[in-house]
């Protein structure tokens, strides 16, 4: 219903903040990283925003980034795993980190944030890349390497992977990784760094 709110910021609890939209303010709880860098009181701030319906609750729930708001709607969809833990997750975890520990199965990274246990964190791990190899076969974008000679390269193909956790589709990550120079000498970290430069614009 929402794809952001812009307005002033009128107040900020532990885990949500208060913008006022010409008279009304809006409940938007958000992680607490992001909260911590949304900007000073009284400032006009923009998030983007994730309206959840349910029976017995409507609420809002805000992040500083797409990328932020990405993850929290890949985490809604895995069995378990509902706002709040979603939020605690964003909380205690970058979207780029979290991108990184999915691809590369890294249960240790998940099991750090506070709520989720060994078995939350390979059910999370699982089911996004099952969701993730099953979005890129519906897309119609898994190209031969005769198509894309980065494919080649296993750094990339790994960045590409986290990429797509962040919302971004495979054909457009892989245009901005074909026009990245050195890129057959870079880590995984730094070709999703310097990716991000031109597919955040």
């Amino acid at each position: 219903m929402f794809a952001y709110i812009k307005g002033k910021y009128e107040d900020k609890g532990i885990d949500n903040i208060v913008i006022d939209v010409s008279g009304i303010g809006y409940k938007i709880y958000m992680p607490y990283t992001s909260i911590e860098k949304i900007g000073k009181i009284g400032d006009v701030v923009k998030v983007h925003t994730y309206y959840y319906v349910r029976e017995d609750n409507i609420s809002i729930y805000g992040f500083s980034t797409k990328e932020e708001l990405r993850v929290f709607e890949l985490l809604l969809l895995v069995s378990g795993v509902g706002c709040k833990l979603a939020l605690n997750i964003l909380s205690g975890i970058s979207p780029y980190d979290f991108s990184l520990a999915v691809i590369s199965s890294d249960i240790k990274s998940l099991t750090k944030i506070s709520g989720v246990g060994p078995k939350v964190a390979q059910r999370i791990i699982l089911e996004l890349k099952d969701r993730l190899k099953t979005e890129t076969a519906l897309q119609g974008e898994v190209s031969k390497k005769s198509d894309f000679d980065i494919l080649d390269n296993n750094n990339a193909n790994e960045a590409i992977s986290a990429l797509q956790v962040l919302g971004y589709s495979v054909r457009d990550i892989k245009d901005v990784i074909s026009r990245i120079q050195d890129v057959n000498n870079m880590s995984i970290e730094q070709i999703i760094k310097e990716s991000l430069k031109y597919l955040g614009r």
